[in-house]
């Protein structure tokens, strides 16, 4: 079993360590206090079966974001429509005051409240872009450990 703080292959140790219970090396484990240690599972008969992993497809992720001049489309859109601020909030069932501070940038609408505008006015707020990829690197197998979350925690600062 590996380590869930350093992702190590060591004898493990259930250990408290700010409140948590994690399953440890004895290296990681001075970091909080022991509660016991691990019996290993034994092992199992070996069975002579060859497995192929698949390698993982993974879909890009998706990120919605607002335009940076939403102000300007919102408000000539309205006034090509001849609305008032008015008339605009009662079509998407929100204030005026909503109206008002998008228009003067000093609101940015939600994706939700974007997407009504778009709909109320026939413009385009919302584009979704792919997010960037972050490189991780882990220590050991396929699964991040805690010890890989506070190395890329300190490289960001």
């Amino acid at each position: 079993m590996q380590c869930e703080m350093c992702g190590e292959e060591r004898p493990l140790y259930a250990t408290e360590i700010e409140g948590t219970v994690l399953n440890v090396c004895k290296s990681c484990s001075s970091y909080g206090k022991v509660v016991r240690p691990l019996s290993l599972p034994k092992p199992k008969a070996a069975k002579s079966r060859v497995v192929k992993k698949e390698a993982k497809k993974e879909e890009p992720e998706i990120i919605q974001s607002i335009v940076e001049d939403y102000h300007v489309r919102i408000k000539r859109a309205r006034e090509k429509r001849g609305w008032k601020q008015e008339e605009l909030a009662k079509k998407i069932a929100e204030k005026e005051s909503v109206i008002h501070k998008l228009e003067s940038k000093h609101m940015e609408p939600s994706i939700k409240l974007a997407e009504k505008l778009e709909h109320a006015l026939g413009i385009k707020l919302v584009v979704e872009e792919e997010a960037p990829k972050i490189a991780i690197e882990r220590s050991r197998g396929d699964t991040i450990t805690l010890g890989d979350v506070i190395k890329i925690r300190k490289k960001k600062r």
